[in-house]
């Protein structure tokens, strides 16, 4: 059972405004709705769980979930204060899924056969991640601000969603994460990394998978 764990509990604090980015209207539907769509007609995908603010779970429920008629969506769990505590959140509720594919919310063009591509990756490798490969050059920077080196363009990839992972992998490099106190970890192919459990897969994503962050991203 492949299962799908969409993150929508951020406060998008960087898009600014009086509504949560993840409710904002794309082609008169809200941005979240569209995102799982996505999951909803994949047939890779069995079950999807929504994970959104604690006050925001009654009207996901029925203003996106019943509304749009996203049948696959088994439950609407309540986040926690980083993104992690919110991944753990949405692995709780599926215990009997045996991969698992988590999405950022905000990146509503996630199209049917990416999903389906990282859901196949997850078989295959236990651990992989969609990413593009970089089309700039990029520097790693030393403390103070200066370039250290320049890394090798044909090696750097920007990594996206979905991530998707064996089930129990993924709860252990979570577990692993929280008894070893680590820090800074961006995404759940960091966690997986930093665990030691498993290599990452880089599995082709798409440049049109964009996140929305900042109010510049709308347009696009």
């Amino acid at each position: 059972m492949t299962a799908a764990v969409v993150l929508a509990a951020g406060a998008g604090k960087r898009m600014g405004g009086d509504v949560p980015k993840q409710f904002l209207m794309i082609g008169g539907r809200p941005m979240i709705a569209v995102t799982l769509e996505a999951f909803e007609h994949c047939g890779a995908v069995d079950a999807v769980v929504l994970v959104t603010g604690a006050e925001h779970t009654e009207y996901c429920r029925k203003e996106i979930v019943e509304k749009y008629g996203l049948r696959k969506v088994r439950s609407v769990a309540a986040g926690g204060a980083e993104r992690y505590d919110s991944v753990l959140a949405g692995l709780m509720a599926v215990p009997d899924a045996d991969y698992v594919l988590i999405h950022d919310g905000a990146r509503p063009y996630v199209t049917e056969e990416l999903i389906r591509r990282t859901a196949e990756g997850a078989v295959r490798y236990g651990a992989c991640t969609a990413a593009v490969p970089a089309k700039d050059t990029i520097k790693l920077a030393d403390e103070e601000g200066f370039i250290a080196r320049t890394l090798p363009r044909k090696r750097t990839w920007i990594i996206q969603t979905p991530q998707a992972f064996s089930y129990e992998l993924i709860v252990k490099a979570h577990a692993l994460m929280r008894e070893q106190g680590m820090e800074d970890v961006t995404d759940d192919a960091m966690c997986v990394e930093r665990s030691g459990l498993a290599r990452v897969k880089l599995v082709e994503g798409s440049y049109a998978n964009i996140k929305i962050t900042t109010p510049e991203d709308l347009p696009r």
